[in-house]
């Protein structure tokens, strides 16, 4: 076990504070992350859980605050076959969902687990499918978890055509069926669909829209809401005064009793974006209290633009809305791309994952700037950050790349690797609630200096984060407290 002091970095909160940042690595364990699961599990009990699987079993490794190993706890009653693992931590139990093949079948299984663990009682079949002739192409079943743990959605939501069917399983934090529900939402287009929310009271939030053009950009979008135990989406679409939507993000506000929406928009179906898509739902009126469509103003432009000058804001994704206290919140962008090219042309990264004798295309995974913008309640800009970055690998799904945040209630902080042919180190930007943004790198050593997978890390505190860390064929975990 190696504790070490990394050099002094500022991270900002209300109020303010200046700490440095431990860094506290657990012990290795072997592990191929080609064929092999890794999970960042959190707290339960007195103890940090973290997953790893192998090609052989699966297993819970539990830590104490040094990250030393206290305990190894084997999840034999999985089935040989298993993938989309999911696990929620409580104080005093653990839920693990999970998807097995089985024949020509998947099944979706849950269990509950003690703080040590431990099986409380035989897992439970929440629902199976068939699997085609080529096994299991696809995710058949998903789960969405409310912000108190009490409900948990398992779902499965199918795009057909100008429908999509949906049917769901609402179950209590002690794996109790507590409702089920079948819907069928159409309209006169193609329809897709996109992730779900639950609120503490059980009510799913689905976002359908009509994509059109080679960018697949919305020209209509819809919230969707279903009770526990109903039949039938209450629907109310959202007006784009003709423009196009893209990259839409859902987040539910509990505590205002609101559904916020945040997405950019085109003035073209295969255009650049032109500006944000601002919304808020408001759950007891079922209406949309505020929407507003914003152009990018040339402060912001400028800002983006100083890497990017043409189509400064093409590819980025949202990929968090931070509720704030006021009803006004925070957007998390990042640009995200895929490219493919031919084995014969030069082009490694640092990470590097393909044979070149064995195909002849290689993915190209591109993860750059990320940019934090802030609104307050009236859909008013408070302040915009960009924080620089340029990630890119070959044929590993990006897992080296994006980011992990960390949300201490006032400043966030992003942590990601940097790293080109010849080097990788681990950096953090923080971003204060006034828009300052500090970057700063740092030196995490101990442990061989393994690769950090930030992108897998989790929060489990409110001023610590987990980070899944490789080195050759072994894994670890790194604790990072600030």
């Amino acid at each position: 076990m190696k504790l070490l002091k990394v050099a002094a970095l500022l991270l900002l909160c209300i109020p303010a504070i200046a700490n440095a940042q431990d860094v506290i690595y657990s012990q290795y364990d072997k592990f191929d992350f080609r064929n092999g699961e890794y999970a960042v599990v959190g707290m339960s009990g007195d103890r940090l859980y973290t997953y790893h699987k192998s090609s052989d079993e699966a297993m819970l490794d539990a830590y104490d605050d040094s990250m030393n190993k206290v305990a190894t706890v084997l999840l034999d009653f999985f089935p040989e076959k298993i993938y989309e693992t999911r696990f929620i931590a409580y104080t005093d139990k653990i839920i693990v969902l999970y998807q097995a093949l089985e024949s020509n079948k998947v099944v979706q299984y849950a269990a509950l687990l003690d703080d040590k663990g431990r099986l409380q009682n035989r897992p439970i079949e929440l629902g199976s499918v068939k699997t085609g002739i080529f096994g299991a192409v696809k995710t058949y079943y998903q789960s969405a978890v409310s912000e108190n743990k009490k409900m948990i959605l398992f779902y499965s939501a199918n795009d057909r055509g100008s429908e999509i069917e949906f049917d769901g399983k609402w179950l209590d934090d002690k794996l109790n069926i507590v409702k089920r529900s079948h819907a069928v939402f159409k309209a006169s287009n193609t329809l897709q669909h996109t992730d779900v929310n639950v609120d503490n009271d059980g009510n799913m939030y689905m976002a359908a829209f009509t994509p059109v053009g080679t960018n697949n950009y919305a020209d209509q979008f819809w919230l969707l809401k279903l009770s526990p135990g109903a039949a039938k989406f209450e629907q109310k679409e959202m007006t784009l005064d003709g423009k196009f939507a893209a990259s839409g993000y859902m987040k539910v506000d509990n505590l205002n009793g609101k559904v916020y929406f945040g997405g950019f928009y085109a003035d073209k179906k295969n255009g650049s974006f032109n500006g944000l898509i601002y919304a808020a739902y408001d759950i007891a009126g079922s209406s949309f209290a505020t929407c507003k469509l914003i152009p990018f103003d040339q402060d912001l432009i400028n800002a983006a633009g100083i890497r990017r000058r043409n189509h400064a804001f093409d590819n980025y994704e949202v990929k968090q809305l931070i509720v704030k206290n006021d009803g006004g919140f925070v957007m998390v962008a990042e640009i995200h791309f895929v490219t493919t090219r031919s084995n014969y042309t030069p082009g490694l990264g640092f990470y590097s994952y393909y044979n070149p004798y064995t195909t002849s295309m290689v993915r190209e995974y591109h993860y750059n700037d990320i940019m934090a913008l802030s609104y307050n309640k009236d859909g008013i800009r408070q302040w915009n950050s960009i924080i620089p970055k340029e990630q890119y690998s070959q044929e590993d799904g990006g897992v080296f790349s994006s980011y992990a945040l960390l949300n201490t209630g006032g400043t966030l902080g992003f942590l990601f690797n940097d790293f080109n042919a010849s080097r990788s180190r681990i950096q953090l930007a923080t971003v204060t609630p006034e828009g300052k943004t500090d970057v700063h790198s740092f030196t995490a050593e101990g442990n061989d200096y393994p690769d950090w997978l930030p992108r897998n890390g989790k929060q489990v505190a409110g001023r610590v984060i987990i980070v899944p860390c490789l080195r050759k064929k072994q894994i670890c975990f790194a604790k990072v407290v600030f």
